[in-house]
């Protein structure tokens, strides 16, 4: 992932560049890109995956609070966690950034930062700037992606879990997490970035958490798959999302 700065900052009305979409006064947007374009037609190469994601309201007022996130990713990847470590929430819950790599740095597999509203009554909305780590966790016996943020000012932590399953639409695996009320002011995100990637070794053979092809006919050498998927899910029942096209050339 990224190295990001952690300083609290006045809140800019900026999406992300890609796509974009509107759903009344929410605007959703999404870029991305997986690296490297130059990929096996039929094997599974190593990945890493960026991407960068926005929600913001077309007149400016106070983002409604998200209470469900979800992250769609190519049909055409795998996440692969065999012999890689996992980290349980637990473990995380009162960490600050330092202290979750200390806890559970060989389950790393992305960092990136988050941009979210803090709300309260009779206030102006006001910013806060967090770093996010991802690891690879196991939840219900299940795969999963554990997700921690912090800010220093005010000292925030927040822990988000993301269940893994299978997608629809031409994306494969997807990550769903709930927010709930218990975090209180982290739901209303305005903009975060991740980077995902981690190449490990199991049994004396090279792995990486994301591989990905891309399974052209012979004849053609590039072309185009949707990306990835972002999906807000807001109090009150609404729902805004964005999906990204993006290419890749087969060798």
């Amino acid at each position: 992932m990224l190295a990001v700065s952690a300083a609290l900052a006045p809140l800019r009305p900026e999406t992300a560049s890609g796509e974009r979409h509107q759903q009344g006064n929410l605007i959703a947007s999404l870029d991305g890109s997986l690296s490297p374009l130059q990929l096996p037609r039929k094997k599974l190469a190593p990945v890493a995956l960026h991407l960068t994601g926005a929600l913001q309201t077309e007149d400016g007022s106070a983002l409604p609070r998200v209470t469900r996130l979800e992250f769609a990713l190519p049909s055409q990847g795998a996440l692969d966690t065999r012999g890689l470590p996992t980290c349980s929430p637990r473990r995380l819950r009162y960490a600050s950034t330092e202290q979750a790599i200390a806890s559970c740095g060989p389950a790393l597999v992305g960092r990136g930062r988050l941009d979210a509203q803090i709300v309260l009554p009779d206030q102006p909305p006001f910013a806060l700037r967090a770093r996010l780590l991802a690891f690879n966790a196991r939840i219900d016996g299940r795969p999963a992606v554990v997700v921690h943020g912090y800010a220093p000012h005010p000292a925030t932590i927040a822990v988000l879990r993301f269940r893994i399953g299978r997608s629809e639409g031409g994306l494969g695996t997807r990550l769903i997490g709930r927010l709930p009320r218990a975090l209180g002011p982290w739901p209303r995100v305005a903009r975060f970035e991740m980077r995902l990637s981690r190449r490990f070794s199991y049994q004396g053979k090279p792995r990486s958490y994301l591989r990905a092809s891309c399974p052209l006919p012979p004849a053609l050498t590039a072309g185009f798959f949707p990306l990835a998927r972002v999906g807000f899910e807001l109090a009150g029942g609404g729902r805004v999302a964005a999906t990204i096209v993006r290419g890749c050339r087969a060798r």
